[in-house]
C-alpha cells in the first residue's frame, strides 16, 4: 500500500476555502460545555457565542494546525494594535468567507441571502448565528466519517417487503387493475395478444411491472440534554449532535420524500430548527422524558407519513416530569413510581398510534436498563446500549436496514 506523507501547509491563510475554515472550527461549534471543566458544572443551554468567542477559535485552530507563519506570530506578539497585525486582519478575512458563502450570518442579516450585509464591525460582544447551510456541512462531514467505518455507500430509498407498480422493477409481472399505473410489461402482453388476436383483446390481457414498494418516513429525534450528558467525565452529548446532523443530512439528500425533526428534552423539552442544533449546550438538570415523547407525538401528528418513529437518545432514566399544573416536579433519586409510570403512558399512546421508540442508550445503569426495556416492549421498538464512540454505528445501521412491516 502507497504511504502517504502529510507536510506542512504552505499555502496563505487567503487560499483556504471557506469549507476548510468551517472544518478548522468544527470542535468549538459543536462545543457541549464539556471542555471548559468550570462550565461543566454550570452549563449554558443559551450558549450565544460572540464573535470575539469565534475569532479567538480561529486563532486556536490555525496555531494547533500550525497555519501561521511565524513572522506573523512575531508581529502578532509584538503589535500595540492586533488590529493592525497581518493575523488578525486574515482571520477577519476568514470570517467574511464564511458569510459570504453563506455558513454565517450576523442576526438581522436576510437569511435566504446571507453575504448581503457583509462583515459588519469588528468582534466583540456582536452574536453570530450559523445558517442551516453550515449545519448541513457539518452533517455531511459526520455522515462521511460514519459511512466509511461502515464501509458502506450513501444508501437510496427504504426498501420494503411490498410490491407496488411505478418504482423500482423486481422482475415481477401481474396483470393491469384499475387505478394501476400504465407501465406494461411489453412482451406478456404481446404473448397474450397474439394468442387472442388483437380484436379480442381486453384489459385483462394487459400486464404490468411490479416493483418494490418504497414509503416515507418521519422522524423525531429526541436529543436528552441534561447535565448528565457532561457530568461524568466523558462528552456524551457532542457525539449525540454529530449522528443527529449527519442523519439530517442523510435523510434530506438521500431520501427526499422524508422528514426530520429535533427535540432536545432536559427538564422539559423543545423543538430546535437545524440551523442552531451545532451550537446547543447542555441544561437544564433533569431528564423529563415524557415531555420530549408528549412533544414528538405531537410533531409527529403534524409531519405525517406513512411510516413513523422516535428515536431517543439518553444516557439517564426520567427524573423530571410536568405536572397539571405546569410545575415541573423533579426526582434524580431511583426510578420515581410517578414519572415512571407517566412517561410509560406516553409510550402506549405512541404505540397506539403506530409509533416505535427506536432508544440508544449512553450510559448502563440497571434502572436506565430496565425502563428501557419496558419502553421497547411497549412500543415494538429497538434498544441499543451503545457509547458516544459507536453511537453513529449503531444508529445509521438501524436506519439504513430499516424494513416497513405492516402490523
Amino acid at each position: 500500500m502507497k504511504a502517504i506523507r502529510y507536510s506542512r501547509y504552505e499555502g496563505g491563510l487567503e487560499e483556504l476555502s471557506p469549507e476548510e475554515i468551517l472544518s478548522l472550527l468544527e470542535d468549538f461549534l459543536l462545543d457541549s460545555g464539556f471542555s471548559d471543566p468550570f462550565q461543566r458544572y454550570d452549563p449554558d443551554p443559551d450558549r450565544a457565542p460572540t464573535l470575539e468567542d469565534l475569532y479567538d477559535a480561529l486563532l486556536q485552530a490555525l496555531l494547533k494546525n500550525e497555519l501561521v507563519p511565524e513572522d506573523w506570530l512575531r508581529e502578532a506578539r509584538f503589535a500595540d494594535r492586533k488590529e493592525e497585525t497581518r493575523l488578525y486582519q486574515a482571520i477577519q478575512g476568514m470570517i467574511r468567507k464564511l458569510q459570504e458563502a453563506g455558513y454565517l450570518r450576523l442576526p438581522g442579516e436576510d437569511p435566504t441571502d446571507p453575504a448581503q450585509g457583509g462583515y459588519r464591525g469588528e468582534a466583540g460582544e456582536a452574536r453570530f448565528e450559523l445558517t442551516e447551510k453550515a449545519s448541513d456541512f457539518l452533517g455531511l462531514k459526520s455522515l462521511r466519517e460514519l459511512l466509511g467505518a461502515l464501509g458502506r455507500n450513501p444508501p437510496g430509498l427504504h426498501p420494503t417487503p411490498h410490491h407496488a407498480p411505478g418504482v423500482e422493477k423486481t422482475g415481477e409481472t401481474k396483470p393491469w387493475e384499475w387505478g394501476d399505473p400504465l407501465e406494461l410489461n411489453v412482451p406478456e402482453t404481446l404473448k397474450k395478444a397474439m394468442a387472442k388476436g388483437l380484436e379480442r383483446l381486453s384489459h385483462e390481457d394487459l400486464v404490468i411491472d411490479l416493483a418494490e414498494y418504497t414509503a416515507s418516513m418521519s422522524t423525531v429525534v429526541l436529543l436528552d440534554c441534561s447535565h448528565s450528558m457532561i457530568l461524568y467525565g466523558e462528552d456524551r452529548f457532542t457525539p449525540a449532535k454529530r449522528v443527529a446532523l449527519a442523519l439530517a443530512h442523510l435523510i434530506r439528500t438521500q431520501y427526499p420524500g422524508d422528514r426530520v425533526r429535533f427535540v432536545l428534552f432536559h427538564d422539559t423539552a423543545e423543538e430546535i430548527p437545524l440551523a442552531k442544533l451545532p451550537l446547543v449546550q447542555v441544561g437544564p438538570y433533569h431528564t423529563n422524558t415524557k415531555a420530549g415523547l408528549e412533544l414528538a407525538r405531537t410533531l409527529l401528528k403534524k409531519m405525517g407519513g406513512e411510516m413513523k418513529q422516535i428515536i431517543l437518545i439518553t444516557d439517564g432514566k426520567p427524573s423530571a416530569l410536568t405536572l397539571p399544573s405546569g410545575e415541573i416536579y423533579k426526582n434524580a433519586w431511583g426510578l420515581d413510581p410517578l414519572i415512571l409510570a407517566e412517561t410509560l403512558k406516553e409510550a402506549t399512546l405512541a404505540r397506539r398510534e403506530g409509533i416505535p421508540i427506536h432508544t440508544f442508550m449512553l450510559a448502563r445503569e440497571p434502572e436506565l436498563l430496565a425502563f428501557v426495556k419496558k419502553l421497547s416492549q411497549i412500543t415494538r421498538g429497538k434498544a441499543y446500549l451503545t457509547s458516544p464512540r459507536n453511537i453513529g454505528k449503531y444508529l445509521l445501521l438501524d436506519f439504513l436496514n430499516k424494513k416497513v412491516r405492516r402490523n
